[in-house]
Formats: C-alpha cells, structure tokens, sequence
C-alpha cells in the first residue's frame, strides 16, 4: 500500500566523493548524493577498516542555530568510537542544516516539506545500506530534535531500522514550528490540525517491537517534562526513559549512556 512518504527508491544516488581519510582504524568518507527531490545532501560515511560486515547506524542531527554542530558533524566522533567497537555509520544533512532554516521556512509549505523529510530519510537507510561492508539486515536510528521526530514519523511506516534512540524530541511539530512565525486564533488552530497528521505522538508507537531508547534534559526549555512524558508514554515496549542534568543539548553521560545501549543492540563488542 502506498503512503504519502513514496519515492523513487530505484534512482541512482549519484554519489560524487568529496575526501576520504583513515586513521587509528577507522575511515571517513565524505561525499554528496541526490535526494528524491532533486537537492544535493552532503554526508559522512564512517566506518572500521576491513571488509565486514558492520552493523549500521544511522545519525540524524539536531537543529540549534547558534551551535557549530547543528549538521551532519554533530555525531562525527560519536561515529568514530562506534567504528572503533564495528559499527558503520551514515550521517546526513537535512532540510534543517542549514542555520537559518527556520526563519527562512514558511508554516504554509511546513507540512509538505517535513513529508518530503520524512522520505529522505527512507532514503539515507537505502543509502546506508547499500553501502560497502554494511550489514544489510538492520540498522540502528539515532536522532536529535528534529531529528529524533522525524524518525519517529520515518520508522514508523519503514521497518529497516531495528532500535531508536530519540533524543530530546517533543511529541507535536506545532510545538516548534509555532515558535515563528507565530499565529493566533483560526490561523493557529488550521496549522495545528493541518500538521496532525504527522505528530511524532501518532507515530512512535508503530516503531515497536523495535526497541526504543528516550533521552531526554531535566533543564530543557524545548520540551518540558509533560511533553517528554507525552512523548514516551505513546511509545510501545521495549522502551527505556533516561533522564539528564543537561539542557537542549544533553551531556556526555547521555553520549557514553547511548554508545553503549546501542551496542548491546546491535551486538557490539566494549
């Protein structure tokens, strides 16, 4: 059956390489591709040296304009130590990696836009797993902010991916997107309902059985504790719920907390 997230999985990525380099057993590669729209993305492939096959991880980034990480560089070392235990992994840009996304976007294309999103990232698993040395079987998502609520949405309707960490998402995109620029009365309230579709909330239960693992910031101005909550508590089982004395960005002990349940998952060696 069809879903409003179709694309043509069958194009050619028309991957141009743009570097590659290797050092203490681990290799980078950095290329382009075309995206189902006709956008180039740029991405990092990293991976452990050898011929495999390596489980797969695919990294999805936050969206935090001021921070010099809000791209495809904010999981850079955190794929390098996973490359280091046997893991491969892909990271992508998005529609949001560009700094001044948000106040360029417009609340009237929001909703075709993120489901354009949500069909690249059913892409980048294509890519992923197409890619040299990867285990085709599964693959692990990770994402953050956006990131996180967008793959909720992506995982729920393509089961590739075999466990989810959703880092410091928010259940409902109105709760961002309403941010700018804002809108009252009738206006708001179409937005709202124009955008239902698509919450994350709706979405995050059809992961299972795949597990899930939530981080989520004591000190996140983003997403208040009743959001978090919300979010979670829509998810089925297995889940866990992990908590952080952290802002918006979360710390080093949600990294080492994620690296490490992410290797149990995939059967990763310490």
């Amino acid at each position: 059956m069809k879903t409003m997230f179709e694309y043509e999985a069958s194009a050619d990525f028309d991957i141009r390489p743009a570097g590659k380099q290797t050092a203490n057993g681990v290799t980078l590669e950095s290329f382009t591709y075309m995206n189902p729209f006709g956008q180039r993305r740029a991405a990092y492939f990293i991976r452990p040296e050898g011929d495999g096959p390596f489980p797969a991880i695919l990294y999805v980034h936050w969206y935090e304009p001021e921070a010099g990480d809000s791209n495809r560089t904010q999981f850079v070392e955190e794929a390098k130590e996973m490359a280091r235990r046997g893991a491969a992994s892909l990271l992508v840009e998005t529609m949001w990696s560009d700094r001044d996304w948000f106040i360029k976007r417009t609340q009237a294309e929001d909703y075709v836009r993120s489901v354009q999103q949500v069909a690249e990232l059913r892409q980048a698993v294509d890519l992923l797993l197409s890619r040299p040395g990867v285990d085709a079987s599964g693959c692990a998502y990770v994402g953050h902010d956006f990131g996180a609520m967008y793959g909720a949405v992506m995982g729920s309707i393509d089961r590739r991916p075999s466990c989810y960490v959703l880092m410091a998402g928010t259940p409902r995109f109105p709760d961002w997107f309403l941010y700018y620029p804002d809108l009252e009365g009738e206006a708001r309230e179409a937005f709202i309902e124009e955008m239902a579709p698509l919450d994350p909330v709706k979405h995050v239960g059809k992961l299972a059985p795949a597990p899930v693992l939530f981080q989520f910031a004591k000190e996140d101005p983003h997403v208040p504790v009743e959001r978090a909550e919300e979010f979670c508590t829509a998810a089925g089982e297995p889940k866990e719920v992990r908590w952080y004395e952290s802002g918006h960005g979360l710390n080093k002990e949600a990294e080492s907390e994620r690296m490490e349940w992410i290797g149990k998952q995939l059967g990763l060696l310490d």
